[in-house]
C-alpha cells in the first residue's frame, strides 16, 4: 500500500447553490462536492492557491488523495471533475468522489529500477534510460502498491524491460493492452559517437566507390 498519499486540505461549506458558491470564490476559495461512499453529499470549499498548485503539478485527476476537512475523519477521495472558468481557464469548482476500499481507480505507480550492481550492460558501460519513471495502473483502493519493481540484474547494452516483465500486485493491471517498455540499456556515448563515425565513413568509401 502506499506509504504516503498526499494530502487535500479543505473546509465545510455551510451554504450551497450559486450564491453560496459565489461567496467561497469571493473569499479564495473553490467550491466543490464530495459524494460516494455510501454517505451523503458533502459540500466543501478548496483553498483556492493550495488548488492551483496542485492542479498546476499535473495528474491531478489520476491521484489519490487523503482528504482532511476539520472535524471529520480523512477520507480517500480522486478528483471526477474540475470545472474551469471559459476565460482565464481557473478552477470555479471541483467534484470529489470518496473511494471504498474495494473500489477500482487508474492512478500513476512509480516504478522503482534494482539489480543495477549485477546488470552486464551497466558494468561494460552501459547507460540505464528510464522510458517511464511511472506507470498508470488500474489498482483496488484498499491494496494500492508503493511502486513496482523493475529488475535491470539481467540486462545487457541494447536490452529493454517491458511491463509485461514486471510482476505487478494482485489486482494491478495496466491501462495500456499492450506490451510497452519501461526502459532500456543503451551504449555509452562515446561508443554511440564512435559507431556513428563508423557508419559515416563506410558510407563515404561506397559513395566514393560508386563515383
Amino acid at each position: 500500500m502506499a506509504g504516503e498519499i498526499p494530502d487535500l486540505e479543505a473546509q465545510v461549506r455551510t451554504g450551497t447553490g450559486k450564491g453560496a458558491a459565489r461567496q467561497s470564490r469571493r473569499d479564495g476559495m473553490v467550491p466543490g462536492i464530495v459524494y460516494g461512499g455510501g454517505e451523503d453529499p458533502q459540500p466543501i470549499n478548496i483553498p483556492f492557491n493550495k488548488l492551483f498548485h496542485k492542479l498546476k503539478a499535473g495528474r491531478f485527476m489520476s491521484t489519490l488523495w487523503n482528504l482532511k476537512v476539520d472535524g471529520q475523519d480523512d477520507v480517500r477521495v480522486i478528483c471526477r471533475n474540475v470545472q474551469r472558468d471559459v476565460v482565464k481557464d481557473l478552477p470555479t469548482h471541483i467534484d470529489l468522489m470518496r473511494l471504498r476500499r474495494t473500489s477500482r481507480v487508474n492512478l500513476f505507480i512509480h516504478v522503482e529500477f534494482t539489480g543495477e550492481d549485477a546488470c552486464p550492460g551497466l558494468k561494460k558501460g552501459g547507460v540505464l534510460t528510464v522510458v517511464r519513471p511511472e506507470v498508470e495502473l488500474n489498482v483496488v483502493a484498499g491494496e494500492i502498491p508503493e511502486s513496482i519493481v523493475a529488475d535491470i540484474s539481467g540486462l545487457d547494452i541494447g536490452d529493454t524491460i517491458t511491463i509485461s516483465s514486471i510482476s505487478l500486485p494482485a489486482g494491478a493491471k495496466p491501462t495500456i493492452d499492450r506490451d510497452f517498455v519501461i526502459g532500456n540499456i543503451s551504449a555509452p556515448s562515446g561508443l554511440r559517437s564512435s559507431e556513428n563515425e563508423e557508419g559515416d565513413a563506410e558510407e563515404a568509401v561506397e559513395e566514393t566507390a560508386e563515383e
